[in-house]
């Protein structure tokens, strides 16, 4: 996969050097480009931000820095057509749904902006003939959009073949799409078996995967319950099972007249 980034602070993504992302670089998994968006400026101040028409508070990001940076990516390797992702908290919710999706694209290109954003009509302009997305990871607003093109990069880059030591480690994922409801992921142990005299659950000692499987799939609906309970009471309830459903109950969750689980309020175990 390649990876393109533009932006006017190019040191900030210096963390894709590292970690998974860097050892996938490393190893040829992934080809990550990081562009300095001023390079594409033609005064001595490099301005890439100017004043909003209609007045307001803030600076917004220039049209033409962006539509010259956009178009010597994309002239990089004319055969293809790479899907262009804009971080935004105005856009659409970065899920795991959206990374898995993701990690099946051969070419990504991030555009972070700052100040109040960019120039809509860049945005316009490339939609016609590309596959553009404005993404959010979430309802706050940081100063720029490099955090979140940290924070998706790796989301996509660790479902990528051969990147994670343990191919199938994404599969309990939090989130993790597939034929049962999405849940947050369960605690999990290594050794020592005891440690400050706290031990560790008896069933993960016993060697029947079974019932390993079984804690880690209540305990799982246990912080669900806890943490995110707009994911159960979201869920089709055919993706919960009988073991579920009694586990549900337990947690004081009760099928409604669409089958739906909503929660009691009573009797509520956590």
């Amino acid at each position: 996969m390649r990876i393109d980034v533009v932006t006017i602070f190019p040191e900030y993504l210096a963390p894709l050097n590292v970690s998974l992302v860097g050892k996938a670089a490393a190893r040829g998994l992934l080809d990550v480009r990081i562009h300095d968006l001023r390079s594409w400026t033609h005064d001595r101040h490099n301005t890439v931000d100017d004043t909003p028409y209609g007045g307001g508070p803030g600076m917004v990001m220039k049209p033409e820095p962006w539509g010259e940076a956009l178009d010597s990516v994309l002239a990089s390797d004319p055969g293809r057509r790479p899907v262009v992702v804009v971080p935004t908290p105005s856009g659409k919710p970065f899920t795991q749904e959206l990374a898995v999706e993701l990690s099946a694209k051969p070419w990504l290109v991030f555009t972070p902006a700052r100040y109040e954003g960019i120039d809509r009509r860049v945005v316009e302009e490339y939609g016609e003939r590309l596959d553009v997305r404005e993404v959010s990871i979430g309802d706050y607003v940081l100063a720029g959009g490099e955090a979140p093109v940290l924070v998706m990069v790796e989301a996509v880059a660790r479902l990528l073949p051969g990147v994670l030591g343990n191919a199938a480690s994404h599969q309990d994922d939090s989130f993790a799409p597939g034929p049962m409801a999405a849940l947050l992921e369960g605690p999990v142990y290594t050794k020592p078996p005891e440690w400050r005299g706290r031990g560790i659950p008896e069933v993960l000692l016993s060697g029947h995967h079974g019932k390993v499987a079984r804690w880690r799939r209540d305990e799982a609906l246990r912080r669900t319950s806890l943490n995110r309970p707009d994911l159960i009471a979201g869920a089709d309830p055919a993706s919960y099972d009988r073991k579920d459903r009694e586990m549900l109950s337990v947690l004081g969750w009760q099928p409604g007249d669409d089958g739906r689980f909503w929660r009691t309020g009573e009797g509520v175990e956590e």
